[in-house]
């Protein structure tokens, strides 16, 4: 058996493969933020083509933490009858829902004020944002705590917080876009407090597999390195996060040399935590995905451009490994 296709178990959950759909930002929502046929197209049509783990796009905890007002939302009630759509669907074809829980900050494009941790614009193409208040980040955790148990209520098996690419928490981490000097501030033990509290948070109502997303290398002088999110995962750790997705960038403007499995030496890094950890980044078939499990490099191979490109990529990646794997549907055993 192949590691890619061995199962893997968190908590209360299975995995039958270590095949993840990474959460990509699909803009198809409507201003409500609810879920539109395409999702359950896009979602489940992954499901039947076999993959594990299905992580849901950048899922918006409140209306102005938004990447755009096309995203996903779950800050309302409203929003959950759409999402079980999807979790009942995902499952029936025997993938595992999970949803990635977000906050844009700075990188919000939506109207109105938007929020971050210092009133500093990510660049001359971005709204500066007003310094979120102590008063005002209590609220942003509660509305992580309370999106946690709306994706609770609406199945989800998996939550993932979104502490990457420059949005809030990342901004937040970073000293490159953090320049408080009060408690959320200054250095590491105070830049991590806001993830601290929402991880406390999210724990106090979830008993499942909890992951974090990360930007392990800001690729900017005075960023953070890979090293620095071994501390920050020995701490994560500590609190109960199951799980690092490893990726990097995009908190500052930066030049990045993007290549073939270009960000899996950082998850190799960060796993040092003692954590499992998820490899990204332009994996594409299945002998590099087996590769980086095989080197003790990652935990679970997080897939996101190829599974646009391809919904079958499990089927494809077996048949590259040499591996018989069981159809979602019956009939499709005719073309396997």
């Amino acid at each position: 058996m192949a590691r890619l296709f061995e199962p893997l178990q968190l908590r209360n959950v299975t995995f039958k493969n270590r095949i993840v759909m990474a959460p990509m930002c699909m803009y198809e929502a409507n201003t409500d933020g609810k879920v539109q046929p395409f999702h359950v197209v896009h979602y489940v049509s992954r499901a039947v083509g076999g993959t594990g783990l299905i992580l849901t796009e950048a899922t918006a905890v409140t209306p102005e933490g938004r990447i755009t007002d096309k995203d996903l939302g779950v800050w309302s009630d409203e929003q959950i009858p759409g999402l079980i759509q999807l979790t009942s669907q995902m499952k029936q074809y025997g993938a595992i829902p999970g949803i990635q829980l977000a906050h844009a900050g700075r990188k919000a494009t939506v109207d109105g004020d938007i929020f971050a941790p210092s009133a500093v614009a990510f660049n001359e193409k971005y709204k500066t944002p007003k310094e979120l208040t102590i008063a005002q980040i209590e609220k942003v955790i509660l509305a992580f705590k309370e999106a946690a148990q709306r994706a609770k209520q609406a199945g989800f098996e998996v939550l993932e917080i979104h502490a990457a690419h420059g949005y809030l928490i990342n901004e937040f981490l970073s000293p490159l876009s953090n320049f408080r000097n009060d408690e959320y501030g200054g250095n590491a033990e105070n830049r991590y407090r806001l993830l601290r509290k929402i991880i406390d948070e999210i724990r106090a109502i979830w008993d499942g597999p909890l992951f974090v997303r990360i930007s392990a290398f800001d690729y900017a002088e005075g960023g953070l390195t890979p090293d620095d999110y071994i501390e920050f995962g020995e701490w994560m750790k500590e609190q109960g996060v199951d799980l690092i997705d490893v990726s990097s960038g995009a908190v500052v403007p930066a030049e990045i040399n993007a290549f073939p499995l270009y960000q899996v030496p950082f998850a190799e890094t960060v796993r040092k935590s003692g954590l499992p950890v998820g490899a990204v980044g332009l994996i594409t078939t299945g002998k590099e995905a087996e590769m980086i499990l095989q080197n003790e490099q990652a935990d679970l191979i997080f897939i996101g451009r190829e599974l646009l490109r391809d919904p079958y990529f499990a089927f494809h990646a077996a048949k590259e490994l040499e591996i018989k794997m069981e159809a979602t549907v019956e009939t499709y055993k005719r073309g396997w």
